[in-house]
């Protein structure tokens, strides 16, 4: 997938996260391969306050699911595990370090995205080389709790100045009832958590999703 990693992120339209405040570690599996089956384009896993030895494991597990389906497989936060397991790439927030120090411990043509809050932060993250961004929270979640939404108001300027040169991919409090307002104020690209977690039917919701695009 080397060759192509950076064509399916920019090919993308969900990105799916396997996130550990919501899924019961022995769950994982179970749930990566329904966001998998429904059609998530990029996958991440989030295991926030864990060991990195137990994120390792975790993260073992879910690469040959990804790779079945050639599935970017990202890990979040943590570039040793990435680097351990041959993930696709890492996700960094603000504080969590240098993109090109990321990228430089991983082969070539991995992904490295970049966690940012405006429309400022999207454009340093295009200065510093981040092959993608999440853009949000656009609505308060408990994901990123405390931090309050910062609307849809950005987007359109997001997409035109960062979106044409990496992918940019909405996040924070987006669901299948809010994604239609989300994808009118110029949205091309989305990353769903509890939205897709919670649902009785993951890979279903997914497929619902995916239609909500209008591909």
């Amino acid at each position: 997938m080397n060759c192509s990693r950076q064509q399916r992120a920019r090919t993308a339209r969900l990105y799916g996260i396997v996130d550990l405040g919501y899924v019961a570690a022995d769950d994982c599996e179970a749930v990566a391969g329904a966001l998998l089956a429904g059609g998530v384009d990029v996958l991440q896993l989030r295991a926030k306050n864990h060991e990195e030895s137990f994120i390792c494991r975790l993260a073992q597990r879910l690469v040959p699911l990804c790779r079945a389906r050639e599935v970017p497989f990202i890990v979040n936060d943590f570039v040793n595990v990435a680097q351990q397991v041959g993930a696709d790439g890492v996700h960094l927030g603000q504080e969590d370090g240098s993109l090109a120090e990321a990228a430089a411990r991983l082969p070539a043509g991995s992904l490295v995205g970049r966690s940012t809050h405006s429309p400022a932060q999207a454009r340093e993250a295009l200065r510093e080389g981040a092959s993608y961004i999440g853009f949000g929270p656009l609505f308060p979640t408990p994901t990123k709790e405390g931090r309050p939404g910062i609307g849809l108001e950005s987007i359109a300027e997001v997409e035109e100045t960062v979106g044409g040169q990496i992918p940019v991919f909405c996040i924070g409090g987006i669901k299948p009832g809010n994604l239609d307002e989300v994808l009118g104020a110029g949205a091309q690209r989305v990353v769903i958590v509890s939205g897709l977690l919670q649902a009785p039917d993951i890979g279903e919701c997914c497929r619902e999703v995916r239609e909500q695009f209008h591909e």
